[in-house]
């Protein structure tokens, strides 16, 4: 979406909302000068992921871990579904959807599906009169496999068919996620890595085609004997220049999840990268601090977050799961 800004290679839209495509960059992009297509692969895609930071990676209960590490998907129950939506910014929203099962003679596997729409946009002429009105979007599909390669460590796939469209111009891309995880459930313990989002352009928005947002991840959750409390760690962008590879441990999340009760779950979360990138000027706030909660009836796993941009705003996300 890099080239969004460069009106000099989009000739045809003149006098479109200038502030509002910024804002929109800035939020979806974490940086406005981002070298990588397609950053509505870094959003989180569940309302419990975001209410602990984002540290997914060792998940072991939730079909959404499909969009964190791929290798998850092999302990996570077959059969399970769920439905998320995320309240953006001015009128950008995204929705996820992920689903597991069990093949006769094939094993598990999972499909996610995930989307952002940006809203419309009025499309203006020199002299300001509209002459029409014009939509962003972005869509993503997942396809996974995973199996495991000894009793508590499993891996996984997945293959993932992007498309992106603004205006008349669009780009699609294929990319994989590769991931490996280790579960001992009698200790309650997990720790799991994760490359996601190796792949290419098929189509350029131009003729110049941008690189992916390449993300390696890597976590570990526990819970605490004897306590309700489940703690999370984890550190993103590890797939650093050597220069920087040490930088790349700043961009840690902590996070932590408190069973109050079997139907009800409170959680925590602060993403340190977040934190970061949303800083508005020299101060900080309550930039990528994350609260949440889980409430478990019937069957039926409803969660929320709010996740803090400092100034900029705040994000609610919802989730329903379920099992079929």
């Amino acid at each position: 979406m890099r080239e969004i800004l460069q009106f000099n290679k989009l000739q045809e839209i003149k006098g479109v909302e200038v502030k509002k495509l910024i804002l929109i960059t800035i939020f979806l992009s974490s940086n406005l000068f981002s070298q990588s297509a397609f950053e509505f692969l870094k959003l989180d895609a569940s309302a419990r992921s975001a209410a602990i930071g984002g540290a997914f990676v060792s998940n072991v209960d939730d079909p959404n871990s499909i969009f964190y590490n791929p290798s998850s998907i092999q302990f996570v129950e077959p059969n399970s579904v769920s439905f998320g939506f995320l309240k953006h910014l001015l009128d950008v929203n995204s929705g996820f959807a992920s689903y597991t099962t069990k093949i006769t003679g094939v094993g598990k596997v999972a499909f996610g599906l995930m989307y952002t729409n940006y809203g419309n946009f009025d499309e203006l002429d020199e002299f300001g009169n509209t002459s029409g009105s014009f939509s962003a979007g972005d869509l993503g599909i997942v396809a996974n496999y995973s199996s495991l390669i000894r009793e508590n460590l499993s891996y996984g796939v997945n293959v993932k068919l992007i498309y992106s469209s603004i205006y008349n111009v669009n780009s699609v891309a294929f990319a994989a996620d590769f991931g490996l995880l280790y579960y001992d459930a009698p200790k309650q313990f997990s720790a799991g890595i994760s490359i996601l989002n190796v792949g290419s352009q098929l189509k350029a928005y131009y003729n110049s085609k941008e690189k992916l947002p390449v993300d390696v991840r890597l976590g570990m959750s526990k819970k605490l004997e004897h306590t309700p409390f489940r703690l999370y760690l984890e550190f993103t962008k590890l797939n650093q220049s050597e220069k920087e590879i040490f930088s790349g441990f700043s961009n840690f999340i902590l996070g932590g999840e408190i069973y109050t009760s079997s139907a009800l779950t409170l959680r925590f979360g602060f993403n340190n990268e977040k934190r970061k990138d949303f800083k508005v000027g020299t101060t900080t706030g309550t930039e990528g601090f994350n609260l949440g909660l889980g409430i478990n009836l019937s069957g039926y796993k409803f969660d929320y977050a709010l996740s803090s941009f400092g100034k900029i705003g705040l994000l609610h996300r919802i989730n329903l799961t379920t099992s079929l």
